[in-house]
């Protein structure tokens, strides 16, 4: 990537990786409702599940080119289906608690999440292709650019998840708005990435 194209891709990556998506809003109410070192479980899965997906990007895109982009679609719409489940989740939470109060907050949840995160799979595969693969001689350098995007998103994810941790007690005063406010948030994402 020329030198002209850092502040570009910078400022891409920041913009996209702040902005309320499911992995952020998920962080957001892990942290709410089990507090911070539960939601720092599922966080692990959060970046491990972009990590995945930033290579396998990488591949795709360097590999299977346009053959991909007919793919891109479907993966779309299966991440705006898992979206708005969550967003269904999170509207009926009622915040009490039971015996296995956090048990679904963890790794393999936040892996899940990412592995099927339409605005994460259609971020990796634009930063590549726009950033990356047009000054790639190899994969090689595609992969470089692949090995960088897993310290965008999940680090908004962080900063989303101590949000959530330092205002857990005014959320949890007022639950029930603020779980309309997030289920009614992922369902702009869901929608948004459909019609994008």
């Amino acid at each position: 990537m020329p030198r002209s194209m850092i502040l570009p891709f910078i400022l891409y990556c920041f913009v996209a990786a702040i902005t309320p998506g499911p992995a952020n809003l998920c962080s957001l109410a892990s942290a709410v409702k089990y507090g911070r070192r539960q939601a720092l479980r599922q966080w692990r899965g959060l970046f491990a599940g972009f990590a995945m997906v930033a290579l396998a990007s990488s591949a795709a895109v360097w590999f299977l080119g346009s053959v991909m982009n007919r793919y891109l679609r479907v993966l779309t719409w299966i991440g705006a289906a898992y979206i708005l489940y969550l967003a269904w989740h999170i509207l009926r939470s009622n915040g009490a608690e039971d015996a296995n109060a956090g048990a679904h907050c963890n790794f393999l949840t936040g892996l899940v999440l990412q592995l099927t995160n339409a605005k994460i799979i259609i971020f990796c595969m634009t930063a590549l292709t726009t950033y990356a693969l047009p000054y790639a001689d190899s994969y090689w350098d595609v992969l470089k650019i692949a090995v960088i995007l897993p310290f965008t998103g999940p680090v908004a994810n962080l900063l989303w998840l101590f949000a959530g941790a330092w205002l857990q007690k005014f959320f949890r005063q007022y639950q029930k708005p603020v779980n309309v406010v997030m289920a009614l948030s992922l369902c702009f994402c869901a929608i948004s990435i459909v019609v994008s």
